[in-house]
């Protein structure tokens, strides 16, 4: 099963651009490590904060681009990660890892739909 982790935070650190420590570096390296050698982990990366971002939305037929930063939500996503593992129940137990290195904020877990979710081709 696969699922994807969203990050989000209201760290206003992660919107400043403002780098984390070193030793937050080290820790999240070495949880990263182990998600490796646990054979789950199969993509992450961090996010640039949403003033360098772009929204496009299509609503009713029209089509707007808006450029970042994005202050009307509370919290934004910071970074994912995309991980295969057993069950739900071990995502969670991951993401529980995840957010002790990553600290205050929270992560959601979707899973990701498989060909078998389908049914047969024809």
């Amino acid at each position: 099963m696969k699922f994807l982790l969203l990050y989000r935070t209201d760290n206003q650190n992660v919107e400043g651009g403002v780098p984390p420590s070193a030793g937050e570096i080290a820790a999240m390296d070495k949880l990263m490590a182990d998600m490796g050698k646990a054979g789950v982990l199969l993509s992450t990366e961090g996010l640039k904060p949403t003033s360098l971002g772009t929204r496009v939305r299509l609503k009713g037929g029209n089509l707007t681009v808006s450029d970042g930063p994005f202050w009307d939500v509370k919290e934004n996503v910071a970074g994912y990660a995309l991980i295969q593992v057993k069950s739900r129940n071990d995502a969670i137990e991951w993401t529980k890892k995840f957010l002790g290195v990553a600290g205050d904020g929270e992560s959601e877990i979707r899973e990701l739909y498989e060909a078998s979710d389908f049914g047969p081709r024809a």
